[in-house]
């Protein structure tokens, strides 16, 4: 089985999210392998007087990889850069089950090629609309923002949304886009304030 993959942001020199980070560890981990999950922020911690001598008085927002088993494997960090997202293309993924986010990253980057000129991906599964390549997506209706209740994952800063009530959840099918003025690209990386925004009518190719 690939290792599993947590994708951390660390600014303003914290992590954020770690618990929700160590909650989805936890589930994987039972699930696909029977075992208890390393203890993330620990292992964090270890590792920070080595980040901190590479990345002296770093203000950046920082992406931590974190590849993991029964035991984290490696720990790596880079300055995030942030995609510049302005098209998708709407292509199915009925076949997909992409429920633990893996570090294979090949059945998403399969369908990934099938954007053509656009910029990323749109996910479709069974008539529903699900997720980018690497982000959940939120939809305004100029009343609420609304994330698709069947992600193909259901990421953390997504779940933070929810928890805060930020956004809801709604069954999303492809004929209620018309429905939406705008979206948003959200992952751990991309909180709300700062997700790439676009308008719906010039999004999809």
């Amino acid at each position: 089985m690939s290792l599993l993959l947590e994708s951390i942001r660390f600014e303003n020199n914290r992590f954020h999210h770690l618990d929700f980070h160590q909650e989805r560890m936890n589930r994987s981990a039972r699930e696909l392998l029977g075992s208890k999950a390393p203890e993330l922020e620990k292992e964090l911690e270890n590792r920070m007087d080595q980040f901190r001598e590479s990345n002296p008085g770093g203000n950046q927002c920082f992406k931590f990889r974190v590849l993991y088993d029964q035991e984290i494997r490696k720990v790596e960090w880079a300055v995030y850069q942030q995609p510049t997202i302005r098209s998708l293309k709407m292509v199915e993924a009925s076949q997909i089950d992409y429920s633990h986010k893996y570090a294979d990253r090949e059945v998403l980057n399969e369908l990934l090629m099938q954007r053509g000129r656009c910029d990323d991906i749109l996910m479709i599964k069974e008539g529903r609309i699900t997720d980018t390549s690497f982000c959940n997506v939120v939809f305004y209706n100029e009343k609420q923002w609304l994330t698709p209740a069947y992600p193909l994952l259901k990421g953390v800063q997504r779940e933070v949304l929810l928890k805060q009530e930020i956004i809801q959840t709604a069954d999303i099918r492809v004929e209620d886009l018309g429905n939406f003025s705008k979206l948003r690209l959200i992952n751990a990386l991309l909180p709300f304030e700062k997700a790439p925004e676009l308008k719906i009518s010039q999004t999809f190719s």
